[in-house]
């Protein structure tokens, strides 16, 4: 404990790691000063159970489910900035929130949301300029009445299917404002819970109807300083195990010849297939990316992020392909069984250690050995790197960064859940 109380110890130990880093050629200062500048962005419903302000709801619907009833769930949008902030002050470097459009503050009076405008936000937009951060934005397709059968934007009725075009345009609006009003690009990401438990005898027609449907979304051109816009696919969900109408197939194929951002959940495709994989074959043909990381555990696809190997793995491939100015990094998780605030924390910087981890891997001598046909030495070298002492230029980073190096960030969190969760 006196190690990681003690700062001159942790910068002490920083310079021996950094000159051995050094050895192999790696400038750790650069890695830092590049680590400082990639905002991860937060997600929202991790503070509520995916909730949401418009109303109490009993079940989310749309494939998602909370499972979990740790006291301390943020019940109003200020308790929710609160948590927020609370989780920020302990991550190091500057980040994003990502909202989604269930949590407007219609101030009191209920407003459908394919009627929903920037003024709805504004309590957000304030709040993100004064702690400055960036807002990405998601409409909302689920727990909503019009989505009880599992269809939005897929849906035979057209009046059912004209809301949820509404509802899209509606959001691209808001989110647009937000980019402009904050001075960055705003992420509108659209994913849709579409789907059918069991075998459909029509396959191809939700899929044109679809298409027809994000095609009418995204008609008008705004400012892409303001706006980018993504989509988002998933294997399966719960009420969609047979058949899900927006695959990654076809949204690959709708990102490529729309111009749009494709969404990679780290948590929508099979057990066995893993988003790091997917990376490098999906930037040849794509400008940018979105990735949502989250653990996929069994058949749940959003558990807390840890540091797993896929989660190193991901982080490899956005350095050593140079895609990290290329790539919105977001974090999609929901675990109401531990403190709200610490799986924040946890997950977020569990995913800066992993881009921490990548930035210092010593990448030329492992193309080096390749290129040479080497395969031995890349090997070799591969497992040689695991040991590099990062867990010191990592303590560095957080002191320097001003937020608790090591665990003492648990010290804040429980002192967080006696003074605030507990009384709510």
């Amino acid at each position: 404990m006196a190690m990681i109380n003690d700062p001159q110890r942790v910068e002490q130990a920083y310079r021996l790691a950094k000159e051995c880093y050094a050895a192999w050629g790696v400038d750790t200062e650069v890695a830092l000063a590049r680590l400082a500048t990639v905002p991860i962005s937060l997600h929202c419903w991790q503070g509520d159970d995916v909730n949401g302000f418009e109303r109490q709801v009993d079940q989310i619907g749309g494939g998602l489910a909370v499972t979990g009833n740790y006291p301390g769930r943020a019940q109003t949008p200020d308790q929710l900035r609160d948590d927020l902030q609370q989780a920020l002050s302990l991550i190091p470097g500057r980040h994003r929130l990502n909202l989604h459009a269930s949590y407007a503050e219609p101030g009191g009076k209920p407003v459908p949301r394919n009627e929903l405008g920037p003024e709805h936000f504004r309590g957000w937009i304030d709040w993100a300029r004064q702690q400055g951060l960036g807002l990405d934005f998601n409409p909302t397709y689920f727990a909503h009445e019009k989505a009880n059968d599992g269809l939005t934007l897929a849906h035979p009725d057209p009046g059912i299917r004209q809301f949820w075009i509404q509802h899209g345009i509606a959001c691209r609006q808001i989110a647009a404002t937000m980019g402009r009003m904050l001075g960055t690009p705003s992420v509108m990401n659209v994913w849709i819970p579409d789907g059918y438990k069991d075998q459909p005898a029509d396959r191809q027609g939700p899929r044109q109807r679809l298409t027809e449907s994000l095609d009418a979304v995204f008609a008008e051109p705004l400012d892409p300083n303001w706006i980018r816009d993504a989509v988002e696919a998933k294997l399966f969900g719960i009420g969609s195990e047979a058949y899900v109408v927006g695959s990654h197939e076809f949204y690959l194929g709708y990102a490529i010849t729309r111009n749009k951002l494709l969404c990679l959940d780290a948590g929508h495709f099979h057990p066995t297939e893993v988003i790091s994989d997917k990376i490098s074959a999906v930037m040849l043909w794509l400008d940018q990316l979105l990735l949502h990381v989250s653990r996929g555990v069994r058949w749940d696809s959003d558990h807390v992020v840890t540091l797993t190997d896929e989660l190193q793995a991901i982080a490899q491939e956005l350095v050593r392909g140079d895609y990290l100015h290329r790539v919105h990094i977001g974090l999609d998780f929901f675990d109401a069984s531990i403190n709200r605030v610490a799986a924040w924390v946890i997950g977020t910087r569990c995913m800066i250690k992993a881009l921490l981890m990548a930035l210092v891997e010593p990448i030329d001598l492992l193309q080096q050995a390749e290129s040479s046909g080497d395969l031995t030495a890349r090997l070799a070298l591969q497992e040689e790197f695991k040991t590099l002492p990062y867990g010191a230029v990592w303590d560095y980073y957080c002191l320097k960064s001003g937020v608790p190096v090591s665990r003492l960030w648990l010290d804040d969190i429980q002192r967080y859940e006696v003074d605030v969760l507990a009384k709510r």
